[in-house]
């Protein structure tokens, strides 16, 4: 009888920050997020909303302090690119579901403006029926383990927002016609069913056969970083990799507080000074420089919204390997 060769136990590490992941195909959000999460031996992570494994693109890991501000990935803009297959529908509206119809594409039906139309028909508010091959939630069960059943469950409309879109006529293998979208949309929207009902008010159905998120909440796929090329890198080099926390706060009014009123902050007490009214504002401390937390500031107070807490500011002033790392916002108020 031969011995099981012991387990070799990761040693985790406190890791503060944002790594902007270009997520492969066939890896769901939590696949990525783990194999991530493993590579930089952090001890707290989390993603910023799923994306399909038959989807690629920008996926936002947050780790330690930076979990506490994913709700505002979740909640951002997205930009997707898109392929949409015409003339066949399927099970989970792309490409890994079953064929459900085949139906004749007259190419000299989709004209400009027959495109311009459908453009124009998805844009600005609609209302979207999630697919039943998703993870929302029906009595405490995601629906695609309904649908994996052979289980429909009746789901209302959701109304969501088309910022813009734009609709090309392409072709995909053998000279199939497809449709190639470029959307940025509200959270919730679902591509998937985007193109299903593209094809539908084209009479001829479609499913996807391509989809790639290129940008969420300003963040485009160009400063993001592969799986293959974390995993062919040093340590130190992937560490470099994660952003600081305030990449998340990028559209935020910026405050700064002396010593004494940073501590008073952290403690959760209002702050006094001369603050125009803004919803959403990043507060940092001037001496060390450093990331306090989150506020909004009405009528002259500044109040806090999530804060970070000590340990996690003196972790992130010495960083991963207990290095200075600076935290100095870009500019104060």
């Amino acid at each position: 009888m031969t011995e099981r060769a012991p387990r070799i136990r990761v040693q985790r590490r406190p890791v503060h920050g944002v790594l902007l992941l270009d997520k492969p195909l066939g890896f769901s959000s939590n696949d990525a997020l783990q194999k991530v999460k493993w590579l930089l031996r952090a001890e707290k992570a989390g993603h910023t909303g799923t994306l399909d494994p038959l989807a690629s693109g920008v996926l936002p890991l947050c780790f330690g302090a930076a979990t506490k501000f994913s709700q505002l990935q979740l909640d951002a803009p997205k930009t997707y690119e898109a392929v949409a297959l015409l003339g066949v529908t399927t099970s989970t509206g792309d490409a890994e579901g079953e064929v459900l119809q085949r139906r004749e594409v007259d190419p000299a039906q989709l004209t400009p403006e027959r495109l311009a139309a459908v453009q124009a028909q998805f844009t600005g508010p609609i209302r979207q029926v999630p697919p039943m091959h998703s993870a929302l939630k029906k009595d405490g069960k995601a629906l695609y383990e309904y649908a994996r059943a052979g289980v429909e469950v009746e789901r209302p409309a959701r109304d969501v927002e088309i910022h813009a879109l734009n609709l090309a006529l392409t072709q995909a293998g053998q000279a199939q016609p497809a449709i190639k979208i470029r959307v940025q949309c509200s959270k919730g929207t679902y591509i998937r069913t985007l193109g299903e009902d593209i094809g539908q008010a084209l009479g001829c159905g479609a499913h996807l056969s391509f989809l790639r998120r290129v940008e969420t909440g300003g963040i485009g796929v160009a400063r993001c970083v592969t799986l293959a090329q974390l995993e062919a890198m040093a340590e130190d080099e992937r560490l470099a990799c994660v952003q600081p926390v305030q990449t998340l706060l990028a559209g935020h009014a910026v405050v700064t507080l002396n010593e004494q009123d940073a501590g008073r902050f952290l403690s959760g007490m209002r702050r006094r000074g001369p603050w125009p009214d803004a919803g959403a504002v990043a507060v940092y401390a001037e001496h060390p420089p450093a990331l306090l937390g989150v506020a909004h500031a009405r009528q002259g107070e500044l109040i806090p919204d999530r804060l970070l807490s000590p340990l996690e500011i003196q972790q992130i002033l010495q960083g991963p390997q207990g290095a200075p790392c600076g935290a100095e916002p870009s500019k104060t108020h």
